[in-house]
């Protein structure tokens, strides 16, 4: 299957886009995709779609984040967002993304609900054929629709969404920002009681009420989004497993598998 080159883009770091809530500007098709190749790192700022996005990439990694949340997209890891859902993103140069747009129409005739917030989906073979068929030139408007349905009907989210939830209590402020800026901290849940002056129930607590994890999966959560954009990236596995704390590449994948079910190898793309 011929696959739709994409076009390089030299247009700057910093493009903007508009506010459009769903359906609230007419289209005239059912379905649309993009693809580009960035020369330099670009950062969209907020925005929204009136439509719906299937969001992929050929190479690289890159990051949506909308309110507290924050994905990652790559090769193998897609993402889903829904029409209005407002949300900003960044990709490094040399990313090479591509984005499906749907109309509310054809999302509204799918086979069950599609997802109404933003969840991140593996993107199969099957997937990532279907998705490139509907950006063949010259395909009739049967053959769209029938793929257009078979894309829509596959569509499944990831056993692992690959997001972090950045709290924001105040209490959990210098845990967030010191794992963030090293996701190789390797202060404890008991390091933190001691340094916050409060018992480890009272941060497991406040992490939990924000983002449904205990310290440790949050953590763990923040070091595998890293980690997956650095797979994404081409880096290898012995740095990788350097810079998120791990003593050893299998020490790395152990922890790798026991969060997300899979290899760090698998998303590589």
């Amino acid at each position: 299957m011929s696959q739709p080159a994409a076009r390089p883009v030299p247009t700057g770091p910093y493009r903007r886009m508009p506010l459009q809530p769903a359906g609230s500007v007419p289209v005239d098709f059912t379905s649309v995709g993009i693809a580009e190749s960035l020369d330099t790192a670009t950062r969209w700022p907020d925005h929204s779609h009136t439509v719906h996005e299937l969001l992929w990439n050929d190479a690289g990694p890159s990051t949506l984040r909308a309110g507290p949340r924050t994905w990652t997209v790559t090769p193998a890891i897609g993402l889903w967002l829904p029409a209005g859902t407002v949300h900003s993103a960044e990709a490094p140069a040399g990313t090479v993304y591509r984005a499906t747009y749907f109309s509310l129409e054809v999302a509204g005739e799918a086979a069950r609900p599609l997802p109404t917030e933003p969840v991140s989906l593996r993107v199969t073979g099957l997937l990532r054929e279907l998705l490139l068929r509907l950006g063949e030139e010259g395909l009739n408007e049967h053959s769209r629709r029938l793929t257009e349905t078979m894309v829509l009907d596959v569509l499944a989210p990831a056993p692992h969404q690959f997001l972090v939830h950045e709290p924001t209590a105040g209490l959990l402020q210098p845990i967030v920002a010191a794992v963030l800026a090293d996701p190789a901290d390797a202060r404890t849940l008991g390091d933190w009681s001691q340094q916050l002056k409060v018992s480890e129930r009272t941060i497991t607590r406040a992490f939990r009420a924000e983002t449904g994890l205990g310290f440790a999966r949050w953590v763990g959560s923040v070091r595998i989004q890293r980690a997956t954009t650095l797979l994404a990236d081409g880096e290898p596995l012995e740095d990788i497993a350097e810079a998120m704390g791990y003593r050893s590449p299998s020490a790395f994948g152990a922890a790798f598998r026991k969060l997300t079910g899979t290899t760090p190898s698998s998303l590589r793309g």
